[in-house]
């Protein structure tokens, strides 16, 4: 299945976290998205691969994605070599994305920056000829993205663009509730970790206002580049 975005997650939930909005707009306006989570979050102090796998579904499903797949890398313990690089490089051949979002370039959890450099390096890989790939026993083709974008995570990081998410926000957040086992419930476990604090829930909120803020709308979402935007028409920007 070819897909116009695919986002790549060091762990079940980080794309929700970081994009979800922007993944809820994509689909609104027809495009096809899928999410890749490299690992099955089994090193996190809550929940179980199980329990997780699960929410996964639940919030594939309130995402609208087209496929959801877990490479399942060992949490906290894959690194960025050749053996990860072409499981990676699999992926995007497979599903031949035209945009790929990825991890932050840094962030408080080490495996987000270590993603984040590992899906560069295979994005840089999927495009030559003469990286040999297979899927099923066949010789994938190379493919060369048009553009990869990080997404921003708990550590603040200056934006290169934000992305306008007001009409998806409610949504985006029900995405992230799907995660029951990580994330603030008053009725649920009590709080022992950053993420599972209310306060860590009203930090999304207020990111996403922040970000909003600096371009003139309700709820933003913003990305880093590795290279220049160019854009073609002036009259495109906010």
């Amino acid at each position: 299945m070819k897909l116009d975005v695919l986002v790549f997650a060091a762990h079940p939930d980080d794309a929700e976290l970081s994009c979800g909005g922007t993944i809820l707009s994509l689909v609104a306006s027809g495009k096809k998205v899928g999410i890749v989570d490299l690992t099955r979050g089994e090193m996190g102090t809550r929940g179980t691969p199980e329990i997780r796998y699960q929410e996964a579904v639940t919030s594939g499903r309130i995402l609208g994605l087209s496929v959801r797949e877990n490479l399942a890398f060992d949490d906290v313990h894959f690194t960025n070599d050749q053996k990860h690089q072409l499981e990676v490089v699999k992926a995007i051949r497979k599903y031949q994305p035209d945009i790929i979002l990825c991890n932050a370039i840094r962030d408080r959890h080490p495996d987000h920056a270590k993603a984040s450099q590992l899906v560069v390096q295979a994005n840089f890989m999927a495009g030559l000829k003469k990286v040999e790939t297979k899927s099923k026993g066949v010789v994938q083709d190379f493919w060369r993205v048009k553009n990869l974008y990080h997404y921003i995570q708990t550590d603040w990081i200056q934006p290169d663009f934000v992305v306008d998410v007001s009409d998806h926000w409610e949504k985006r957040m029900e995405a992230v509730r799907a995660f029951k086992s990580q994330f603030f419930d008053p009725e649920g476990e009590q709080s022992n970790t950053l993420i599972s604090s209310p306060e860590f829930i009203n930090m999304l909120d207020a990111r996403g206002i922040e970000l909003g803020l600096s371009i003139r709308v309700k709820y933003g979402e913003g990305f880093t580049v590795d290279r220049n935007v160019g854009v073609s028409d002036l009259s495109s920007l906010l």
